[in-house]
Formats: structure tokens, sequence, C-alpha cells
């Protein structure tokens, strides 16, 4: 038995192969980030953002090297004497005073970025961090770990934020480089816990991870999942070592990203000091009734995945569990990654049980005939179980009949799928026994083709209630038409579910803008909108480019980007590229440019006057054409006439002629100088407030919700056009489904039942997911709650399996 030396050294090991790993990967870290640096250069941008970029490339040119060597310095320091949580210079002197001092900027602003760093990394690193955490408390027989323990994401936070600084990086320049800075360090973290993990793992510590020690609860909240039947206990471990960590026992939500607090002084991230609640604070009021389980919820939210990310791993956990008791029963089921022969007596009785079903559902067609109801439904899927598992010539394929018929007896007696729907699902049985007993990954993947298929094609009829609503005739006759594709080619495995299930999201796309009376209208608008911002992005584009290196006064720049880009836009749209209201558009622009420069001669003052009045007029009809209200338009145009006024007493800069010219033939061109649309690349800074779009037809939600976190904003991007929500807006909580996507994604629309269409900008729909505002109608996806429900009655009985 091992002694605790041993337990010591092994822990002490693990750690210096988690800092090895670091320090090996930390020259292309910085390396990477130095030629990310290089092309932020070379991309447009305004000229105080130019100038940032500039002074950061510097900065990195001349400091990367003694950024690298602080920083691996500073990691081999903390893995022999510990990283001080606490700076040197932070603490209280001997003797002092214990009353309040003043903190400086810098530091403060440190703090900040240290904090923001931290949630990044654990963002992506919590599971692993947890299971790290796990093996080495229980190596050393304490509950958690230091809080100075290099370990931990505050800490090698602290020590990249110190380490640039003393560098001779400003925080200026991090800031400019934080968002691909954070994804490096925190992917090179992952990769470094994991290392580590799989280094105890080979020495034996802990295969099998529980985290139940871990799991901080309030007393006054239950367990989350508790009652819920079969729930899986078990998160999977992704490795190439191919261990899995388990929490045992537990509802449905137990494992690494599933709790909320780590321990004492830690936020839900695992940083300590709460760094995890940064960008959170906006709180989560979600609906009326949802009390501190929607506050605790959105808390766990920000931890390190989106909740669609979550989700999968909650259903891999189920999956885990299905697997595990199976093997109990028949070992061979254990092992997923080898391909099974259809027995000859097993593939018949399927073919015969297929034919059947589809005779009879065709008869239910004809005038007079019966309707198939679920009862005789389910009837007929207990007598074909029992036949087919007389066919069956071995146990790993009557245990495989048995799963499957549990999963459609409880696809099959889900209420709020329609009844012209249902008997679709009862045709695909057979198609998918055919695969689960050939590919028995099936039972070990939720990204299996088929489960993607009935999860796809479930979430598009699963969000109202089928007794007030059915579904319409296109989407069902492409729901008929992806069942008799699949019938059609029984041997070709996972490729025809994978086929059709491509096909089926197209088809979704064309039927919610074409097919769909409810949605087509709003999806139309939606549409144009998407071309007046796209077109409105690309002048942008082109204008700040155009005036990278010319003297135009802020003011004027000002307005080109963010008023009259919009006014070009708008006009394209309306009238044409090629117009003749495009072409005024542009001649004002011109001449809004010219006049804003230094008149220093009598004759350049009187031209300016004479054109003043109709330039002045065009672009306030400019402005109207978008939508402008009176009153900002007088905001801007005071604007505009304090920037003349200064161009009038030579106060502006002065635009060489020749330079004014090339401008002017360069905005009559303006539309060949555009970027492809498909290649711009859409900033949230730059996609505008779309609430002057708003009609009777199509509402823009321009309000509400909570400060979204990243996982949030990345849920919002995940969501899948076809899925069903809740919607609390505007006094009205109602289901509504997602229609349209577009703008590369930054542009979401839902539509309701009564066909009134929402749309919304990216952060706005995940600052409402944020606050439980919009709510998926279904927890988890078909497959995984009909896998969960299979699982509570083989928990009880596990040998129906094989009989």
């Amino acid at each position: 038995m091992a002694s605790s030396a041993d337990h010591a050294r092994i822990a002490e090991q693990a750690r210096r192969t988690f800092a090895e790993q670091l320090v090996k990967g930390l020259a292309a870290v910085v390396n990477g980030l130095a030629e990310t640096a290089s092309r932020l250069l070379d991309q447009p941008a305004e000229h105080a953002r130019f100038v940032r970029r500039r002074e950061l490339l510097h900065e990195l040119n001349k400091g990367a090297a003694t950024w690298h060597k602080a920083m691996v310095h500073s990691l081999r320091n903390a893995l022999l004497v510990g990283a001080s949580a606490v700076r040197s210079g932070d603490l209280p002197r001997p003797g002092g005073s214990a009353g309040l001092t003043l903190v400086d900027d810098d530091t403060i602003e440190r703090e900040i970025l240290t904090s923001r760093l931290a949630l990044a990394i654990m963002d992506q690193a919590a599971a692993e961090f947890s299971d790290l955490r796990a093996r080495l408390s229980a190596l050393e027989k304490r509950s958690e770990l230091e809080p100075n323990d290099m370990l931990r994401a505050q800490v090698l936070a602290r020590i990249a934020v110190d380490a640039w600084r003393s560098a001779g990086c400003s925080l200026d320049s991090w800031r400019e480089l934080q968002g691909p800075l954070h994804d490096d360090l925190a992917a090179l973290v992952v990769e470094a816990y994991h290392e580590a993990n799989r280094w105890l793992v080979s020495h034996g510590v802990m295969v099998e991870v529980d985290l139940h020690p871990f799991i901080r609860r309030s007393r006054n909240v239950p367990m989350a999942g508790a009652s819920a039947a079969g729930g899986g206990g078990s998160s999977g471990y992704g490795g190439s070592s191919g261990f899995r960590s388990s929490a045992t026992g537990g509802g449905p939500g137990v494992g690494p990203s599933a709790f909320v607090a780590h321990g004492p002084g830690q936020g839900p991230a695992g940083a300590p000091g709460g760094a995890g609640t940064a960008g959170g604070a906006g709180g989560g009021r979600g609906p009326a009734g949802a009390g501190r389980g929607a506050v605790a919820e959105e808390t766990r939210l920000m931890t390190q995945a989106s909740p669609l990310g979550r989700a999968g791993e909650r259903a891999e956990a189920v999956l885990g569990r299905l697997n595990r008791l199976v093997a109990r029963q028949v070992q061979v089921f254990a092992d997923t990654t080898r391909a099974h022969a259809l027995s000859p007596g097993l593939a018949q009785a399927i073919s015969q049980h297929e034919q059947g079903l589809r005779r009879r559902i065709a008869a239910t067609g004809r005038r007079g005939a019966p309707t198939v109801t679920t009862p005789a439904l389910l009837e007929e899927l207990q007598q074909r179980k029992t036949a087919l598992k007389q066919a069956a010539a071995t146990p790993e394929e009557r245990a495989t009949i048995e799963i499957v018929a549990l999963l459609f007896q409880s696809i099959l007696t889900e209420e709020r799928i329609p009844a012209a729907v249902r008997v679709w699902f009862a045709r695909l049985q057979m198609p998918v026994l055919r695969v689960a007993v050939t590919e028995p990954d099936f039972f070990a993947t939720v990204d299996h083709p088929a489960r993607r298929l009935i999860d796809r094609m479930g979430a598009c009829v699963l969000g109202f209630d089928s007794s007030t609503r059915t579904v319409g005739d296109a989407l069902e006759k492409e729901i008929k038409r992806v069942v008799q594709v699949v019938e059609a080619y029984p041997d070709t495995g996972r490729r025809v579910f994978q086929t059709v299930l491509t096909e089926f999201e197209k088809f979704l796309e064309y039927y919610f803008s074409t097919e769909n009376e409810a949605t087509r209208r709003g999806v139309s608008l939606a549409q144009q909108v998407e071309q007046r911002e796209t077109l409105a992005i690309q002048y942008t584009i082109e204008l700040r480019r155009m005036l990278a290196e010319v003297p135009v006064q802020d003011s004027v720049r000002a307005f080109l980007f963010q008023v009259w880009a919009d006014v070009l836009a708008t006009t394209a749209v309306r009238y044409g590229a090629q117009s003749e209201e495009i072409r005024t558009a542009k001649r004002a622009a011109s001449d809004l440019i010219w006049s804003a420069s230094a008149k220093v001669t009598r004759e350049e003052r009187a031209e300016v006057i004479r054109r003043l009045t109709p330039l002045l007029k065009t672009l306030r009809d400019g402005m109207s054409a978008t939508g402008m209200d009176p009153a900002r338009q007088d905001e801007h145009i005071q604007v505009l006439n304090n920037s003349l006024a200064a161009a009038f007493t030579a106060k502006a800069p002065v635009i060489p002629t020749e330079r004014l010219q090339e401008l002017a033939e360069r905005l009559e061109s303006l539309e060949e100088l555009l970027p492809d649309a498909a290649e711009v690349t859409i900033d949230d800074a730059i996609v505008r407030d779309l609430s002057g779009h708003e009609s009777s037809e199509l509402e823009v939600v321009a309000e509400g919700g909570s400060m979204p976190t990243p996982a949030m904003l990345s849920w919002a991007r995940e969501l899948q056009v076809g899925g069903w929500y809740m919607l609390d807006y505007r006094g009205r909580n109602e289901p509504v489904q997602l229609a349209w996507l577009g703008l590369q994604k930054k542009l979401s629309m839902f539509v309701t039942a009564q066909g009134r269409c929402v749309l919304f900008q990216q952060h706005r729909l995940a600052s409402f997911l944020q606050a439980g505002l919009l709510l998926p109608a279904q927890d988890e996806s078909l497959s995984v709650r009909a896998t969960r429900s299979a699982l509570a009655k083989l928990d009880v009985d596990p040998a129906r399996l094989l009989a």
C-alpha cells in the first residue's frame, strides 16, 4: 500500500508535468500572438484603433521574449515555492495602520484583466481542472487546493498579466489583443490540465472520479434532478487515454460542469475570488415565479461551456450509464468500436416487419379505413419486439432489440408529437434497429446521424400542444419523404441518415422562407434588413479604408461611418447600385469632405457657401430615407455646421486637391471596391441599433435581458432553425420557433403561433438567454429523453434485456 510520502511525490510530479506542459507550449503561444498582432495591423480600422494596434505590435516586437522568459521563470518559481495569491506590494506594512488605503489605477486594472483571463481559462478548462483537483485532493488528503496553488486559474492569470507588465507592455495593448490572447492561453492550460490528468491515470490515481465532495449547494436549494427517473450520474471525460470521470449516482446534471461553486472563496467558474461573475452583474430576472432557481441557473450558465455544451455532456453521461448497465448483462456490448454483421434471421424479420407496418399505415390513408392510434402502435411494437427477439441469434442482438423498442415506446408516447407525424417516427424503428445492431456507437455518442435526425425532426414538432395545432403540410411531407428514403436504402447504414439529415436542414431554411405562411413575410422583411445592414457594413469598411490616411475631421469621419454609410445602403437597396439617387448620395459625401477641409482663400469660402444649401438638403433627405427622426437629424447637422465653421477659420486640416479628386473618383466606383459579403467579418460593434426597422409585421427587440457571458454568446450562435422556445417579451410569455438566421448568425428571427415575427441581434439574444427570458421548449433532445426513460425501466428490471 502506498505511503503518504509516495502520494506526496506523485502529486508533486503531477504538478511538475503540468508546469512542463505549459512551459513547452508558451513559446508557440507568444509567437502566435505576435503574428496575430501583425495581422490586426493590416486590417482596416479607425485611426485611434490603428494607433493602438501599431503600439501593440511595437511592444510585442520589443518585449515578447522578455514576456516569455518572465512567465517561464514565474511558473518554475511557483512550482518550487508557490505563487502568492496577493502581490507583495498589496500587503499591509508591518506595524502599519489597519485603515483603508488608496489603490492605484494600474493595480485595479491588472486585477480586472487577471480576473477576465481566469474566467476565460475556466470557461474552457473547468472539466479538466475539476478532475485534476479531485485527484490531487485525494492524494494529499485535503478538501481543497491551496488558494495560491499554481494549478488555479487565478494564479496562472496573474503570472501572465504580471509578466506582460514586466516586459514593458501596456494594459491597453493587452486589451487590444485580449480575445486571441484569452483563447490561446486557455487552450494551452486545457492541454496542460489534460496531460497532468493523463499522467495521474497512467499511475492508477482515481481512474473514476467522484465529484460529489466538491459540490457545494445551498441548504435551502434541493439537488437538481434528484427526482428525475434514471438520471445519469457520469460525465464523459474525452481524452486520448480513454478514461472517464464519473459522479456515481445522483441526478442528471451532476458532472464537472454542472455544479456552481467549487469551494470557499471561489466563483462559479472555479476562479478564486469570484472571477467567474465578471460580466454577469446584470442579474438573472427570468419569468415570474422563477425565484432563486432562475438566479442559480444564470450563475450556473457562467461556467465553462455553453448550455448546449453542457446538455451534450449530460447526454453523453446518460449514454455512458446505459452502456455500463447493458455491459453487465452482455459483456460484448461494451465494445462500441467494432462493427457487427446482422444475423440472417434477424435481417429477414426486420424486413418483414418493416413491410407489414408500411402496408398497415398505407391502408389507413384509404377512405373509410380506421386511423392508427397510439395504443395500436404500442401494441404492435410489443408484438414486433417479441418476434424479433425470437429471430435474434446473439444476446447482443436481443439486448439491442429491447433498448430500441424502449426508445421508440417513449417517443411514440410523447403527447406533443402530432398524430400525423407519430406514425412516421414509428416507421423509423426498423431502420434505426438495423443501424443500432450493426453500428454499436449508436449507443455511445449523441452525434450519430440517426440520433441527430430523430432529434432535429422532434425539435421542429415538439414546441406546441398537438391538440390545438397541426404540422404544416410541407413539413409533414418532408418528414414522410425522409423516412421513405431511409427505408429505401436499408444497407447503407449511417450514410443514408447523414444524407437525409443534411437535406432536412436545407429544407427547413427553404420551408420557413417560402412554404410557411406564418413566417414567409417575416423572413422576407428580415432578409431586407440583412441586405441593408450588410451593405451598410460593406460601405463602412470601404469608407474607413479610403479615409484611413486622409486628414478628415473626426466629426465628419464619424458622420460618414455611422450615418452616411447607412444612407448609401438604404439608397442602394431602394433604387439600385447604379441609380442616379446613389450617385447623388456619393457626391454629397465627396462635397462634405471637401467642404470640411481648411478653406484659406476667399474663392474657396464663397464656393462652400454656394454649395452649402443643396448639400444640407441632400444630407437631410438621406437621413429621412433611413427613418431618422428630425431631432436626431438636427443634432447631426449642428455637428457638421461646427466642422464647416472650423474649416472657414482654417483650423481644420488641409486636404490636397489631387487627394480630393482621387477620393471623388473612388466614391464614384465604390460598389466595385466593396468587400465580398461572404468575406466580411461582422463585428458586434459594427452592427448598429435596428429598432428603426420595426413595423407591424416585424418586432425588433432592442432592450431587455441581462449582461451576457461568453458562454451565453456561444449558445446564441449554436441555436438551430426549427427549434422551439418560450419567449417572455412585452408582457407576453408564449412559444416561438426559430425561423431564420442571417448576417453570419448576428441576426435571428423567431415566429409565434399567431405569425408575429420577432427579430434579435446576437448580443440581445444572448442577453435574453442569460436572463431566462428565452428558454428552450425542451430541456433535452427527444432521443436523450427516450434513452433516459429506457434506462429507468432497465434499472428496475435489467433481466428484460435478454428475456
